[in-house]
């Protein structure tokens, strides 16, 4: 009898060390980004792009959550209306997010469909934005997201986003989690 109780309480005490482990181990950057999980890295990259008007965006907390010369490509129609893929480096993406500071931007995900091999991931994430968080969804779309699990934190590789009004409709599948 004295064996099991012994047992059941080494059993406890190694639950809670294992449990206390997990808590404190929680890989966060400077800006407090969970980058630890998969679900925190998602959650920091949709915070970081939202930005109430006037508000400025912040490139360093953005860097933290990519590696360097991260790639960004937007799907967007040309002056004859035919789509082509713009490929740049997160940098000069930064460039061009004047008008989110300008007129206010908020982007959240709806949906996620994931898939990994090892230590890479492909994120499908569905979203949609708003200039004005209470007001109405003005785009929605999706970014492809490829990250890299390093066994401590992930990283963002590259992402490249399209959406709704190149006249692409969401597919179902990517709207239901």
């Amino acid at each position: 009898m004295r064996k099991k109780y012994r047992m059941k309480k080494i059993t406890l005490l190694l639950s809670a060390f294992f449990l206390l482990q997990a808590v404190y181990s929680q890989v966060k950057t400077s800006f407090g980004d969970e980058v630890g999980t998969l679900d925190g890295i998602i959650k920091a990259y949709y915070d970081v792009v939202t930005v109430k008007k006037g508000e400025k965006i912040s490139y360093v907390r953005d860097s933290l959550l990519h590696v360097p010369n991260a790639s960004v490509g937007m799907a967007q129609k040309d002056k004859n209306g035919k789509i082509q893929l713009k490929l740049i480096t997160l940098k000069e993406f930064h460039k061009n997010d004047a008008a989110l500071e300008k007129d206010g931007f908020y982007e959240k995900e709806i949906s996620r469909k994931v898939e990994n091999f090892g230590a890479i991931y492909h994120v499908w994430s569905t979203y949609e934005t708003k200039n004005v968080a209470d007001g109405p969804v003005v785009e929605r779309g999706i970014n492809s997201i490829q990250l890299y699990f390093d066994g401590t934190r992930f990283w963002i590789l590259s992402w490249v986003f399209d959406n709704e009004g190149n006249g692409n409709g969401i597919p179902k599948k990517y709207l239901i989690n």
